[in-house]
């Protein structure tokens, strides 16, 4: 098999690898973005039937995606790392090999579920999830939603539901009322963030957006038809077709860890001010670096393309200012909504934590570690490999989750027998 060699290969085309290949790709380089959707533009610009791309995504796709030195690689999935400086990939039609003087780590973040009793029901998703479905097409008209959880995405995942005509019934938001108000008192020093929020909150209505609440369980027969949510105690019932719940945000790292990248204390990718890994050659930026949302991701983004590329000037010298002021944003987001206590309660022993291999909380709960869990009931050995029960053991038992092991995604067998078929 041919290797493919590149100056710089990114992966993952959200806000952070668009704006490295917007950069490295004007100074001359020779790129490849390589990303698993269909389509550029990541969660946060994710294009589908009757989206029109946002602004951003409208000026990288007239002006960058056209340029001769970038190979946008969609539909590509990183199934190993081979040696220092290769990776394996399974693109729609056939295997590839990519070579690359630099590699930047742009792989995002995944959502946090945290497993309630009737979780696995139809019509229970993501919050993260629920959005990517209704971008990608999925009809919602008429459906009566909750979206639960943590963070500012539950108002972005009501707002594109609101917008495709869904029946809001409930913003369930388990940081408590004097924290989220002090946080919204701090987005006049971002306007932009406060204009931002006032439009989402447009959207729905503020009556039903609740503070200091969690789903504890979703009701019916052959899927969702009501869902129980607690409160200062107590609790209520709210008829529904439709739960979406995220407990905010977890760095992406498995391709991190797996070529030998130092994590920091909160899972993500350490870096130095230039966005380099602990691997040389290896740079990351965005939110698989801690999650700040799209402007510090597409910083960091432009960051890491000019360390690539030994670039320090003036323009570095700026990036740094504006990151520095949208980690302050991220710091304050990360206040005002970290999980609490109802949130880390452990719902009841026979509800699943890993759906993969039906493996429930109590059979996991008498264990002392995620490897020893995994030993002993296959938990985290399902298709996910660990990346749903992964997060949600850290979150209930503070647990080290170890990396999945190569193949990274699920490969055809003609993708793992090209590997053993590259040429120097």
């Amino acid at each position: 098999m041919k290797v493919e060699r590149y100056d710089i290969a990114i992966i993952g085309a959200g806000p952070a690898g668009l704006r490295a290949a917007q950069v490295a790709a004007g100074e001359g380089a020779r790129v490849a973005l390589i990303d698993d959707n269909p389509r550029p533009g990541g969660q946060i610009w994710r294009q589908g039937p009757g989206v029109v791309p946002q602004p951003p995504l409208a000026l990288w796709l007239a002006d960058t995606a056209p340029r001769p030195n970038l190979d946008v690689m969609q539909g590509a999935k990183v199934i190993a790392a081979i040696g220092a400086n290769r990776l394996l990939l399974e693109c729609a039609d056939r295997p590839a090999c990519i070579e690359s003087t630099h590699l930047l780590l742009a792989t995002g973040a995944r959502e946090r579920l945290l497993p309630f009793d009737g979780w696995t029901l139809p019509g229970v998703t993501g919050a993260g999830g629920l959005q990517a479905l209704i971008k990608g097409g999925m009809p919602v008209a008429g459906e009566r939603i909750v979206i639960a959880g943590s963070g500012p995405l539950l108002l972005a995942a009501a707002s594109t539901a609101a917008r495709r005509g869904a029946d809001v019934r409930a913003v369930v938001e388990q940081a408590g009322a004097a924290r989220v108000l002090r946080f919204a008192a701090t987005l006049a020093l971002t306007p932009a963030k406060l204009a931002q929020a006032v439009a989402l909150m447009r959207t729905i209505r503020r009556s039903r957006y609740r503070t200091g609440a969690v789903v504890v369980k979703a009701h019916g027969a052959k899927r969702v038809e009501a869902v129980r949510i607690r409160a200062a105690g107590r609790e209520r019932s709210i008829e529904t077709d439709r739960v979406a719940c995220g407990y905010g945000l977890v760095p992406n790292v498995a391709l991190a860890q797996a070529l030998g990248c130092t994590l920091d204390s909160h899972g993500a990718i350490r870096v130095d001010d230039s966005q380099r890994t602990s691997v040389r050659g290896v740079l990351a930026a965005g939110e698989c670096t801690g999650v700040g949302g799209m402007e510090l991701a597409s910083v960091e983004g432009a960051l890491a393309a000019y360390a690539a590329l030994g670039i320090d000037d003036a323009r570095v010298a700026t990036e740094r200012r504006s990151r520095e002021r949208w980690r302050r944003f991220a710091a304050r987001v990360a206040a005002a909504f970290e999980l609490g206590e109802e949130a880390r309660r452990l719902p009841s022993p026979d509800t699943l934590i890993c759906r993969c291999e039906d493996v429930s909380i109590g059979s996991v709960s008498t264990h002392a570690n995620w490897r020893d869990a995994k030993l002993h009931t296959r938990c985290g050995m399902g298709p996910c490999q660990g990346r749903v029960c992964g997060a949600a053991a850290s979150t209930y038992f503070g647990w080290n989750v170890e990396a999945p092991r190569e193949p990274f995604s699920p490969a055809r067998i003609d993708t793992l027998i090209a590997a053993g078929d590259i040429g120097p």
